[in-house]
């Protein structure tokens, strides 16, 4: 029987293993800018402002807040389309992303807000004024919770693994 030192020598990390798990460079970008990374931005922060938006509207009964929520929530699941599209062909096409564990649950954190994004948009489309409590105020709440566990966990994914990033940069 081997000893516990022969078996930690066996023992080998099959993904850090691969030979192209190392690359992890964007191939979706623009003169060297990584698309996902600059579409990212909208979806967070419009979630934030449709959030911030029913809030106001709650507290102040403003019509004007509950139309800027409305604009929000569709701008910020509009924006989400064209940052997932980017974003899944990135980890679909770059073995070095698609290899890590933290890209798919980015992946999946995300389209779970892209989801609760459309289902926020589509129940104001009808009424956004009567929207608001309870179901508005929800989603909005839900979709500003996923979103800083989707940008939780791409950061963790840029900044840990490097995922994204150009190698010749300075």
């Amino acid at each position: 029987m081997p000893s516990a030192e022969q078996r930690e020598d066996q023992l080998t990390d099959p993904i850090s293993s691969n030979p192209r798990f190392d690359r992890a460079e964007s191939r979706v970008a623009l003169a060297g800018h990584p698309v996902h990374a600059m579409l990212v931005s909208f979806p967070i922060g419009l979630t934030g402002c449709a959030l911030g938006a029913d809030l106001f509207y709650w507290w102040t009964g403003e019509l004007f807040w509950a139309r800027a929520a409305l604009w929000g929530a569709g701008m910020a699941f509009l924006m989400g389309l064209l940052a997932g599209l980017s974003g899944t062909i990135e980890l679909l096409s770059v073995p070095g992303i698609r290899a890590r564990a933290a890209s798919w649950t980015h992946f999946i954190v995300a389209m779970t807000l892209l989801a609760v994004l459309g289902a926020n948009w589509g129940y104001r489309l009808y009424g956004y004024e009567e929207a608001l409590l309870p179901y508005g105020l929800m989603l909005s709440t839900l979709s500003a919770i996923f979103a800083g566990f989707a940008g939780w966990h791409g950061g963790k994914l840029v900044f840990d693994y490097h995922v994204g990033t150009s190698g010749t940069g300075s």
